[in-house]
């Protein structure tokens, strides 16, 4: 096989691995490996025919990509709210974990003691690339995800300089501790601050408008593989710290292109971690495999069970650190395409520089990738809602502009438990839903504080509802980068908007309900004393059937549907979806029974407690 069709059932394997991943709801790095290592050493389709520092260096310059846009996504607010515990996992954490990991793998997993100190390294790690994906479907509270993602991104790079330097120092040298401590303090200082100081000067490119538009992502994707490039030429592996610094400090200026290249590197990212993840296991072979044996399963439980319940134990004692999120920490630490490109590095360089058990690195870290994986992948965020750190089932409406509507739709919400917050620049014009219970949010909902504040209240769905169109399309088109453009919506200008003057649809979110409906329209009706109905859907009556004989006829407006497990859905011509029977139809009509439905109105005179 050529190498150009290896990179591109690669390529395929890899995206086809997220997509199955997505749609089981599992972890894809379980997927991926199970995918690499059946196209590596289980049928031989791929085959790795580069030289081991070639590839090393390869995987090098994608794991370089990875850690910037990790470290793009850091921001200093997070670090301001929890910066005593980040600072006890970041600080005092890597050379813990080192030191126990590497105590239990001498002594239980039969491994020389230089390599299990490279090993003890390695493990530092506690891969961003897993902890992302988990930390959204697991629905975290803020303060506690930012604890598992500050430390997975910062730990990552010291956790490779920690591995270089030592075994440096048994393959190169004999320098001892004192050589390890001098190195990775000029990783850090030389390293760290060259990557800042490209970061800044970046930054500084793009706000003054040096770079034309068209250029800035590739521009940032070469100089991120130039300073990734230069940290090593200082120093073997410092390139990581130094990308690192370098997301950090351009992901916190004030950039207006920041989201957008924050987007393109995520998408990168996805891409490189799928491909990686398939290359690295391909490099292995039967022989590799049979190194494990029933030592090396005893270290990883002892790893799991033991060694990071007593490392955060040991680092946040006296600390500030909630009890459940020590708990938390205690347990959740997979691992991920780090750990595994640093072993395949360090694995056949240990062989090389005269100890042999460097051969049992590589499965050894990857059987620890698959089971910490599994094992936590499956259980965050039931431990999460056990420890009650979580916000709650994420299937909740923003609802942007107290009008009339807006309170009744909320209300009529609110009864069928889904979660609705409504949100407004104009204190005053949130008080009838403040009095009617229903949860607020008094600002500006683009602004940060409402970005931190909106993810404890389990939005999942946005709806633009304000008296301005064009505000309407910003929010719902900023905020469905984050929720998904399938579920972020805003009301139609009204039909007397011409379609030429309208805005174009990549520039405004679908239009909700029939589409055809503004804000005037739908308060008017709500203050003629129009209602939010509800009516359960069956087999043999359907919203087909409820839409001709009533909705139609009557001038009544489709609003959405609550379907038998509570999941809520908007309805909107440009999303067209059908609900199943057993679903409850929601729409707003004139306050009557309606015979030909039975359609019953959800909204009665009761108020509600003080919610907001």
């Amino acid at each position: 096989m050529t190498l150009a069709t290896s990179l591109v059932l690669v390529l395929v394997a890899g995206l086809a691995s997220q997509l199955v991943a997505a749609r089981l709801k599992i972890p894809a790095i379980v997927v991926l490996i199970a995918v690499g290592l059946a196209l590596g050493p289980i049928s031989g389709l791929v085959t790795v025919n580069l030289a081991p520092s070639e590839l090393s260096e390869l995987i090098g310059l994608g794991v370089a990509v990875i850690l910037f846009e990790g470290g793009m996504s850091l921001r200093f607010a997070e670090f301001r709210r929890v910066g005593k515990g980040i600072r006890r996992l970041t600080i005092p954490g890597p050379p813990v974990a080192m030191l126990l990991t590497a105590g239990v793998a001498h002594w239980i997993g039969g491994f020389d003691w230089p390599v299990a100190l490279v090993a003890g390294a390695i493990l530092v790690v506690t891969g961003p690339t897993v902890i992302a994906p988990l930390l959204r479907s697991a629905g975290l509270r803020r303060d506690s995800a930012a604890l598992l993602k500050w430390e997975g991104i910062v730990n990552d790079p010291t956790a490779v300089t920690l591995a270089f330097l030592t075994y440096e120092v048994f393959a190169l040298s004999e320098g001892g501790v004192g050589s390890i401590l001098r190195g990775l303090f000029f990783a850090i200082l030389v390293g760290g601050g060259m990557g800042a100081a490209i970061g800044a000067l970046v930054g500084v490119s793009f706000r003054r408008g040096w770079v034309p538009g068209h250029l800035k992502s590739p521009l940032l994707l070469v100089a991120v593989l130039l300073v990734a490039g230069l940290g090593n030429h200082l120093q073997d592996e410092t390139g990581l710290l130094a990308v690192t610094a370098m997301g950090l400090v351009l992901g916190n200026m004030r950039l207006a292109e920041r989201d957008e290249l924050l987007h393109f590197k995520e998408g990168l990212t996805v891409v490189l971690v799928s491909s990686l993840f398939i290359i690295i296991p391909a490099t292995l072979t039967a022989d590799d495999l049979r190194e494990l044996d029933w030592r090396i399963a005893v270290f990883v439980l002892v790893l799991m069970f033991v060694v990071r319940p007593l490392t955060i134990a040991l680092v946040t004692l006296r600390s500030d650190v909630p009890k459940p999120d020590r708990i938390l920490l205690g347990w959740i630490a997979p691992r991920g395409i780090v750990a595994a490109a640093t072993a395949g590095t360090f694995g056949p360089s240990m062989v090389e520089a005269g100890y042999p058990d460097g051969a049992r690195l590589v499965p050894t870290i990857f059987l620890v990738i698959i089971v910490t994986v599994i094992a936590h992948g499956f259980t965050l965020a039931p431990l999460a809602r056990r420890l009650g750190l979580t916000t709650g089932a994420h299937n909740g409406l923003l609802i942007v502009g107290a009008s009339r509507f807006g309170l009744e739709l909320a209300e009529a919400l609110r009864r069928l438990d889904v979660q609705v917050t409504v949100a407004d620049g104009r204190y005053q014009s949130l008080q009838p839903a403040r009095m009617a219970g229903v949860r607020t949010y008094f600002g500006e909902v683009l602004s940060e504080h409402a970005d931190e504040t909106l993810a404890e209240a389990g939005v999942s769905h946005v709806l633009a509802a304000t008296d301005n169109d064009y505000y309407n399309a910003l929010v719902a088109r900023s905020l469905g980068t984050e929720y998904g453009f399938h579920r972020s919506f805003q009301l139609s200008p009204g039909e007397g908007t011409g379609e030429k003057r309208a805005l174009t649809f990549e520039r405004r979110a679908s239009y909700a309900f029939d589409g055809r409906s503004d804000l005037a329209t739908l308060d008017a009706h709500v203050a003629d004393g129009w209602r939010i109905h509800a009516t359960r859907l069956t087999k043999q009556y359907g919203v087909r059937e409820l839409i001709r004989r009533f909705g139609a006829e009557a001038g009544s407006v489709p609003i959405g549907a609550v379907d038998a497990s509570g999941a809520f859905r908007l309805f909107s011509p440009d999303q067209r979806f059908l609900p199943a029977a057993g679903s409850r139809f929601l729409y707003l009509g004139r306050d009557k029974r309606s015979p030909a439905t039975g359609a019953v109105r959800i909204v009665d005179d009761a108020v509600a407690g003080e919610e907001s």
